[in-house]
């Protein structure tokens, strides 16, 4: 995974770790058209000033600044809905290992790629139970302290069966999950025989260990959806459920009341524009006819959030896990304003993984993706260029340089040059 492998020690990254000296960010636009100068200390946002009013704190520092010229910065971006362990197994020939060091590395390199994208924080559903038991957990936990300083992963305890005779095992290997380390409880309450009572099975869970939860459904079932939004509602810390592909398949009147109890118990929506995860127990392909009804839903008052899902697995061949092409796809496809398109992914996903909010502002968490552009649409349309920043410190650099044969004419035309956002 040469694109995605943390930077060696030689890197000209500004490597100091949060808490240790400051970084500046000079010269950055923000969403609003200013251009100025940040500074970081101790993982969080110090200052904000014009541009060349602000100097680092030991100007004789290695890695100190970064010059934003030419770049737009933004709050980082989180993925609430990720699938590491089943990852990048598309072209995999044969059955997928389930163990745990091949998990691991799976999950391991599938984060690396979508913090080059600029997700600083992830939220992997993990199948326990079954095939892969405890072991796939175990992978993600391990990844998780391999992952620390670059990156916040958190893992959901997804179990496949929790009611009846054959879901005794089930719960028992979901309450071990939390006890081993499972941030999250979750799973699929469309493949149980009595949906309701896994929900019971799941909320009674998170309940004992006070833990979120987060359950996959296709939500085309207004009544199961009513009888789930009646049990969550007022759950602490929170609920979440998607990608609810299937209220986009309901009338709009059954789908709008669908979406006032939700935003009424609280409970948040996950969508996922870039296509379906495989969880509902057919690959995928009942889910590829569209997504959550996101602004029925956002009308209605439910916090929506965007996820990647599969990450080039079978259920997704091309995945490609980059938040900023959901929320392209949100703003492309579902009508979305770039600003709201882009809070799916940023405010509204931490939000549902429990994180505080982040504003290029003082005292606010330094986690922060610098994208080359001036605009906030032309960076979900063209975001080539990213630099990210967690914990007040860079973790991952992409660059990319467009060149074309005939030099003479983008000079005679005045065309800016990619990702410099100068003229020539």
């Amino acid at each position: 995974m040469p694109d995605s492998q943390p930077q060696p020690p030689h890197s000209s990254f500004p490597s100091d770790p949060a808490g240790h000296g400051s970084l500046l960010l000079s010269g950055a636009r923000l969403a609003d058209g200013r251009i100025v100068d940040v500074r970081l200390c101790g993982g969080r946002i110090e200052a904000v000033g014009t541009a060349g009013s602000l100097a680092v704190a030991h100007p004789s520092g290695p890695g100190t600044r970064v010059d934003l010229t030419g770049y737009l910065l933004l709050p980082a971006p989180a993925e609430p809905h990720a699938h590491g362990d089943t990852a990048l197994t598309a072209d995999v020939p044969g059955p997928v290992s389930h163990e745990p060091e091949d998990v691991q590395r799976r999950v391991t390199e599938a984060a690396l790629l979508q913090l080059g994208h600029g997700a600083t924080a992830l939220r992997a559903h993990v199948r326990v139970g079954d095939v892969p038991g405890l072991g796939a957990l175990l992978a993600v936990l391990r990844a998780r302290r391999a992952l620390r300083g670059l990156a916040e992963l958190t893992a959901v305890a997804m179990p496949r069966v929790l009611t009846g005779v054959a879901g005794a095992d089930g719960l028992a290997m979901l309450r071990d999950a939390v006890k081993m380390g499972a941030d999250v409880v979750g799973g699929c309450p469309d493949l149980d025989p009595d949906p309701a009572g896994y929900v019971e099975a799941v909320l009674e869970v998170a309940a004992e260990h006070g833990r979120p939860v987060d359950l996959h459904t296709d939500a085309a079932d207004p009544a199961r959806l009513a009888r789930l939004a009646a049990m969550a509602g007022g759950l602490r810390p929170g609920v979440t459920v998607g990608p609810c592909d299937g209220l986009g398949r309901l009338p709009a009147d059954v789908a709008s009341r669908a979406a006032d109890r939700l935003a009424a118990a609280g409970i948040a929506v996950l969508c996922l524009p870039q296509g379906p995860c495989g969880q509902g127990g057919d690959g995928g392909a009942a889910h590829r006819e569209g997504t959550a009804p996101v602004r029925l839903l956002r009308a209605a008052g439910v916090r929506v959030a965007a996820g990647s899902g599969a990450l080039r697995d079978v259920s997704n061949p091309v995945g490609r896990g980059d938040p900023l092409e959901a929320a392209y796809l949100l703003a492309s496809r579902h009508g979305l304003r770039p600003e709201e398109a882009y809070d799916a992914v940023s405010g509204a996903a931490r939000a549902t993984l429990g994180l505080p909010e982040v504003r290029v502002e003082a005292g606010f968490p330094a986690e922060l993706l610098a994208v080359r552009g001036d605009r906030l649409a032309g960076a979900l349309s063209l975001a080539y260029g990213r630099i990210v920043v967690h914990r007040g410190r860079v973790v991952a650099r992409t660059s990319a340089v467009r060149e074309y044969g005939d030099s003479t004419t983008s000079a005679e035309l005045g065309l800016p040059r990619q990702g410099r956002g100068e003229r020539p």
